[in-house]
């Protein structure tokens, strides 16, 4: 079953998906970061080209034709064919579609209270369907 971590009062999900995608990246994971539309996916490419002087994090948007061979995936579209599945970022205020198909799940929650809200939804819903939930705040030890 799909395990999923919630990530909340994020200041940045931008910045913080990133730093996602690093750790993920340094361990050999392969991730898809899913984006709420694609002005938001835009920014995250944009991102992840500038995160810091020393990192790189290979990564192309959902449809290149090296999407298999890259191990990070930039989307706001579920219905692309993706072919990773072991991770999924979520930076959109929905609940994916496809969530079933990752073995791991990052919910990232804003302290933005609409983002918050339905990020507790999301929260609830997946308590009731019994899924493995994890809570992390950001900026706490």
């Amino acid at each position: 079953m799909t395990r999923i971590d919630f990530h909340t009062n994020v200041p940045d999900k931008l910045a913080y998906a990133c730093r996602l995608a690093r750790k993920a990246y340094g361990s050999k994971a392969r991730l898809v970061l899913l984006a709420e539309d694609a002005a938001q996916a835009a920014a995250l490419d944009a991102a992840l080209w500038t995160l810091s002087d020393t990192d790189f994090i290979p990564h192309v948007l959902a449809g290149d034709p090296l999407a298999g061979e890259t191990p990070v995936i930039v989307t706001a579209d579920e219905g692309a064919a993706l072919p990773h599945h072991e991770m999924l970022v979520n930076l959109t205020r929905r609940t994916p579609a496809t969530l079933d198909r990752y073995a791991r799940v990052f919910e990232i929650i804003s302290s933005d209270e609409e983002d918050a809200a339905a990020g507790r939804q999301r929260y609830v819903a997946y308590k009731k369907q019994n899924y493995p939930l994890t809570h992390f705040v950001a900026g706490q030890p």
